[in-house]
């Protein structure tokens, strides 16, 4: 069988075996900051902390992404942000405090979101536009296809005898967060080789010779057609992340062994969906809409499932869901944008997926709390966790409709 064509790209599979070894260790030192923060606090308020704390720093790394990619360009700014947050890793288990791990969880999620645009923006630098599809496939493959690869580490880290040595929670998680930075460290490496990108950086100012504020990446048409699902779609899955395990174990009365293959099998449907990218034809605007209805129609079937096993198959429905509206609607945008407009579109769009996991992961668990059960016609009395689930994925299916061209969008409001 031949290999896809985006793999005899010599700079696009160093930028991808980097991401790949780098975010291994990213799920790895999320996982270990969530253990750390239990560690300190006992608390699970606290550890819910580290979750809001993904919705602050796009108000610090927006404005920044774009200007500093204009400045330095793709590559620098992507080797910049490697070095700085191989750094911070490394120094998170030296203070055993709350603020301490706080402090460190918000600095490198501004790197990460001045790194994530410069990356998605070079990609169409590397490869063929006929290839950006696959080639997006590859990256957010390499970026979520890792999480159990990345729990399993954290394990394996945390099971070695010399992890215990300190009775600091947070030394004892030392070995996890120093293996992150030689991560950082592995992806710099790799992408310092990337000669394609020597001096590529976005070339874009308006009329009156000013660059654009990252304020107005919401005022571009071609965004407005895919942020708002974008939206409800990470909305969607922080709600079955979030009521998940409540939903196996009080709902169906499965095992939280049970739980752990639903989200196994989530990754499986993603990367099923990532491997669609190659066989649709080229209309990413209608790809993105399918992708968006198959998501909400899952979180529904998901929601409603009387059995574990019908549950199963929702979730792996939505993994495919959500990962082929992503890249569909990535690929847009690389495809239409262009200099610092694309790098200020992707800026949004990853503020936005990180944003929308935080919030709909919270919102759901408050829903799931205050919401009664609901006597609905034909289907009968729904659990709390039924509902929101359900609702949800009404909400995530209705905007699709939001998935459309700006000439659609005049059509419609013209009519």
């Amino acid at each position: 069988m031949a290999l896809p064509s985006v793999l005899k790209k010599d700079g696009f599979v160093k930028l991808f075996v980097g991401q790949g070894v780098s975010s291994l260790g990213d799920w790895m030192a999320t996982v270990a900051f969530i253990a750390v923060t239990h560690a300190v606090t006992k608390s699970t308020t606290a550890i819910g902390g580290i979750l809001v704390l993904r919705l602050l720093p796009g108000a610090v790394a927006g404005p920044l992404a774009g200007r500093a990619a204009q400045r330095f360009g793709y590559r620098k700014t992507m080797l910049a942000m490697d070095l700085a947050r191989a750094a911070m890793i490394a120094v998170v288990p030296l203070v055993f405090a709350l603020w301490w791990v706080y402090l460190w969880a918000f600095m490198i999620e501004v790197a990460g979101l001045l790194f994530l645009p410069a990356r998605d923006s070079s990609i169409p630098e590397l490869v063929d536009q006929k290839d950006a599809p696959v080639a997006n496939s590859f990256i957010l493959g390499s970026s979520y296809g890792t999480i159990p690869l990345g729990a399993g580490m954290f394990a394996l880290f945390f099971a070695l005898p010399a992890m215990h040595i300190s009775t600091l929670p947070s030394h004892r998680f030392a070995l996890v967060f120093w293996a992150d930075a030689l991560t950082f460290l592995v992806s710099f490496e790799f992408i310092r080789r990337i000669n394609e990108l020597r001096g590529k950086s976005p070339d874009f100012e308006d009329e009156t010779g000013h660059s654009p504020a990252f304020h107005e990446a919401f005022r571009i048409p071609l965004v407005r057609a895919v942020l708002p699902a974008t939206g409800a779609i990470v909305l969607g899955l922080g709600a079955l992340f979030s009521l998940g395990i409540v939903f196996v174990e009080n709902v169906l009365g499965a095992s939280q062994t049970q739980f752990g293959i639903l989200i196994a099998l989530f990754g499986v449907g993603a990367m099923a969906g990532l491997g669609l990218t190659r066989f649709r034809p080229d209309n990413r605007l209608a790809d993105m809409r399918l992708g968006v209805m198959l998501c909400g129609s899952m979180i529904i079937v998901v929601g409603l499932a009387p059995s574990v096993l019908l549950a199963f198959l929702g979730a792996i429905g939505f993994g495919a869901g959500v990962s082929y509206a992503l890249t569909s609607g990535m690929t847009y945008l690389q495809q239409s944008l262009r200099g610092e407009e694309r790098v200020l579109a992707f800026t949004a769009f990853h503020i936005l997926i990180r944003a929308g996991l935080g919030l709909g992961a919270i919102g759901a668990g408050i829903a799931g709390q205050l919401v009664g059960a609901v006597n609905w016609p034909l289907v009968g009395s729904l659990e709390p966790a039924r509902v929101v689930l359900s609702c949800s994925g009404a909400l995530v299916v209705l905007s699709a409709y939001a998935v459309q061209h700006p000439s659609e969008q005049k059509q419609t409001t013209t009519a």
